[in-house]
């Protein structure tokens, strides 16, 4: 007759093959027989029940439990492991207090199971903190696995104070150890500080294992450290046994591609030799970030569905966010794709989509999709407004924010973002004081959105206010640096621009592209390409944003051989294929040397894809200026299909016509504008003295010192103009 010793050998097979019918048998037999009283065949029962059954077995686990006569520590460890197992985690949780109340005193391992899920329910950090002063007055704090799960726990709920403070107070620690403080700092933002104690571990002579490479990897990604995520990569080539490791290489893919270095994760996809569904994903990832690799995510989704079976919803945003590069049509597959499958129940999956839609242009479809959801929440609310910022429907967001039951910080800054980029800036700052009435701190994203307010308002008091609040919040965060730095420069300060320059310790490309950007806005072309020169040194690669930027300095300060110079050698050192805007730059940057020929022959010559209305009004404008009439013709046609509604461009061409006595090319433009029954609307602009906002308005009669600004306006006029005759030529201008 078989005995419990023979039964609790039997269960674990059964737990191992998920044959909870086979089982169950076996616990009637083990019932007819009274083993079910058995220590030994009831703990066995109860993990069998908890691996095997999943969480609607627990019953029937908590019932062996409970007619066990004298149940052990392993009883205990047995069904609050089951319980936690299988997320049932508050059930866990009561369980450990009944334990300690029966006075049946937990162990390591009670501990080390119990620490990683407080953090995952209500009041988690107070759990942690109760467990930890039993931990400590029961002398347990000398086990390395409970300190190893103390500093997880506390890393979790952001508490990396603690997680320092029992650190020190180790005398000795294993990988586990080292590795749960790195990841601790990664988790929590600290990246700087998981590099410098990854150089202390090296120093004890542990060797670093894959998971310590993957918080190094993630930290190095953080900070846009290529150089160590480099130096990481070739430790892992030197040892093969890594290469093996997945999960490593999958975090490989990963931090290359956060990196923008898409060719080196291509290069580490291809070595990982054990591929799984998260390093598809991770490549694919690696795709859709940027519009010159959508190509190659159609073949390597084509490719994976060889190697793995079935997408997950990962895979689903993937192919979610590349399809708006397609269009609608491409959308509309994509969601009915989702819907097939069952994932649109997935907030995440259902908050792209929306996205996406309204990235295309048909935010009533991703509001059509909102008002269907049966599990909205904050979230999906802050999707619908950020859908409706992308197309500035700003009555729309009003009412989907003002019925939100919870407000998020996220809530707060889509809203002032929203009344920044149209211009509402009594609107952006009452909600920026809204939010904090209402208890919540701005974080950088907030100023982020509350500088454009002060920028469109050229107000650099306000600016210095921001920057005095970032001083006194702490607000740690190199884009913020970058906006605040730009903000001061269009407000006029570039003293101040450059100081913040200066002593920003984590110079980036963010930093380095709004410096360059800054003096290229006030004329200082030389100073913009020695700061350039300074971040090749840096070993940062410049992208497409700097190379307008530069492009911007050189034009404006008539340095044109230097900007073709430029432009060739972020393009073909670098990499770095031209955009519209950088295109755009390029034509301006030879208009306006008086080179009008090779701009119309750049804007011919490249792809009529990257050469936008902007490109053709720059060349326009510069026709004007020069009195070139033949290529201002051509650039005109251009523009009157590109922009058939523009009236800026009619006004130009006809004055480039006038400026040439070419009456008869006037007329064919008068004509064409009242064709489409155009009127040129009157100029308006504005200057801040003394803290006081003055308005301007072309033609204006209402200013009260409207005889003295005309007086000194006829004066500059005339000055520019050089001769009263040249300006007696205004008369036939529009």
């Amino acid at each position: 007759m078989p005995t419990a010793v023979t039964v609790a050998v039997v269960f674990p097979v059964c737990a191992k093959l998920r044959v909870l019918r086979t089982g169950s048998c076996i616990h009637g037999y083990v019932v007819k027989s009274g083993l079910e009283f058995d220590t030994l065949c009831g703990n066995a029962l109860i993990s069998m029940y908890s691996k095997c059954g999943g969480s609607t077995a627990m019953d029937d686990a908590l019932k062996a439990f409970s007619t066990i006569c004298s149940k052990d520590v392993v009883s205990w460890n047995s069904i609050i492991a089951g319980y936690s197992e299988n997320g049932l985690f508050e059930e866990a949780l009561k369980l450990f207090g009944q334990m300690i109340s029966e006075e049946c005193l937990p162990n390591y391992s009670t501990l080390a199971n119990i620490l990683p899920f407080c953090s995952l329910v209500d009041y988690g950090r107070y759990y942690g903190k109760e467990i930890h002063g039993f931990v400590v007055r029961h002398g347990f704090e000398t086990d390395i696995s409970v300190s190893n799960a103390l500093m997880a726990h506390y890393s979790k709920v952001c508490e990396m104070g603690a997680v320092e403070s029992i650190f020190r107070s180790l005398t000795i620690g294993d990988i586990v150890t080292w590795n749960t403080v790195i990841a601790g700092y990664v988790m929590n933002g600290y990246a700087s500080r998981a590099l410098k104690l990854f150089q202390g571990l090296l120093f004890t002579g542990l060797a670093p294992d894959s998971v310590s490479l993957i918080s190094l990897l993630t930290a190095s990604a953080q900070l846009g450290n290529v150089r160590v995520g480099m130096r990481v990569h070739g430790y892992i080539l030197r040892h093969p046994e890594l290469i093996q490791e997945t999960s490593l290489m999958n975090a490989l893919v990963s931090f290359y591609s956060q990196c923008d270095r898409f060719d080196a994760a291509f290069r580490a996809f291809i070595t990982n030799q054990n591929k799984d569904l998260i390093s598809w994903n991770a490549i694919l990832s690696a795709c859709a970030n940027s519009e010159q690799h959508i190509d190659m995510f159609v073949r390597l989704l084509q490719e994976m569905s060889h190697d793995v079976t079935q997408w997950d919803f990962v895979t689903i945003l993937n192919v979610i966010r590349v399809s708006t590069f397609y269009g609608i049509k491409m959308v509309r597959e994509a969601h009915g794709y989702a819907v097939r499958v069952g994932y649109t129940s997935e907030t995440s999956v259902a908050n792209a989509i929306m996205d996406a839609y309204a990235k295309c242009g048909y935010p009533h479809d991703a509001e059509t999709l909102f008002r269907t959801l049966a599990g909205r929440n904050t979230i999906t609310d802050n999707t619908m407004i950020s859908c409706y910022l992308k197309n500035n429907y700003v009555e729309h967001a009003e009412m989907t924010f003002n019925k939100m039951a919870v407000k998020d910080e996220t809530s707060w800054n889509l809203m002032i973002r929203l009344y920044a980029q149209n211009d509402m800036c009594d609107q952006a700052f009452s909600m920026f004081h809204q939010l904090q009435s209402e208890g919540l701190n701005p974080d950088p994203i907030s100023i982020t959105n509350i500088l454009l307010v002060c920028i469109h308002l050229s107000s650099v008091q306000l600016v210095k206010q921001c920057h005095g609040y970032m001083l006194r919040a702490s607000l740690e965060d190199i884009h913020l640096e970058g906006s605040l730095l730009d903000a001061y420069s269009k407000c006029g300060n570039i003293t101040n621009a450059y100081n913040l320059f200066q002593v920003s310790l984590h110079k980036d490309l963010v930093i380095f592209t709004a410096m360059i950007g800054a003096y290229a806005m006030h004329g200082m072309a030389e100073k913009a390409v020695e700061v350039f020169s300074k971040m090749l040194t840096l070993d940062i690669k410049p992208d497409h944003v700097v190379m307008t930027a530069l492009l911007s300095a050189c034009s404006h300060a008539g340095l044109v051989d230097a900007g073709v110079k430029i432009f060739r050698s972020i393009r073909e050192i670098y990499g770095v294929e031209p955009t519209e805007v950088n295109c755009a730059c390029m034509v301006d940057l030879l208009a306006r040397g008086g080179r009008l020929q090779d701009a119309y022959n750049f804007a011919v010559d490249m792809s009529p894809n990257v050469v936008n209305a902007n490109a053709w009004g720059s060349l326009l404008g510069a026709c004007k200026v020069h009195g070139e009439v033949k290529i201002g013709r051509l650039a005109a046609d251009r523009l009157f299909s590109m922009e058939a509604e523009d009236i800026g461009n009619y006004v130009i061409m006809s004055n480039i016509y006038a400026a040439d006595d070419k009456w008869d090319g006037v007329e064919h433009v008068r004509k064409l504008m009242n064709s489409k029954d155009m009127k040129k609307p009157a100029g308006c602009s504005w200057i801040e003295v003394e803290k006081t906002r003055h308005l301007f308005i072309a033609n204006d009669v209402q200013h009260q010192d409207r005889s003295s600004i005309y007086d000194v306006l006829r004066s500059l006029y005339q000055q520019i103009r050089g001769t009263q005759a040249q300006a007696q030529s205004i008369s036939y201008k529009l």
